[in-house]
């Protein structure tokens, strides 16, 4: 079993940063791929960016790219996702989950979960 506690949402204005990040406890975290999956109210969750437990590869939606950074402290069991250039259509509760996945993806193929936080990008 493992724990996640998202944190560092918040109202932002567009073109602004902002950093989340992911506590984790519980089983080794270092064994998990860890993944940022996003919802907007009444739509489907979305792929925003993913780290591999296996070989630190890093993967990202497209509509993210060259915007967001993933990265993992280990010794901190902590996930951080920095986002630049922020747009009104990254309003969204951001979600930190867990996979035993190489390169986790889809929403199916994490097996645990925070309970999110909510990201408002104003125009």
């Amino acid at each position: 079993q493992v724990q996640l506690v998202e944190s560092g949402g918040g109202l932002v204005q567009a073109g602004d940063s902002l950093r989340l990040s992911c506590t984790a406890s519980g089983r080794t975290y270092s064994s998990f791929s860890m993944g940022w999956v996003r919802q907007t109210l009444g739509k489907e969750r979305e792929f925003v960016a993913a780290i591999s437990w296996f070989d630190s590869n890093l993967d990202y939606g497209d509509s993210v790219k060259d915007r967001f950074t993933i990265s993992r402290d280990n010794s901190k069991n902590t996930l951080y996702l920095q986002m630049n250039n922020m747009k009104p259509e990254d309003t969204a509760v951001y979600y930190c989950a867990a996979s035993g996945v190489i390169r986790p993806k889809y929403e199916y193929e994490y097996d645990y979960w925070g309970q999110g936080t909510q990201v408002t990008v104003s125009s």
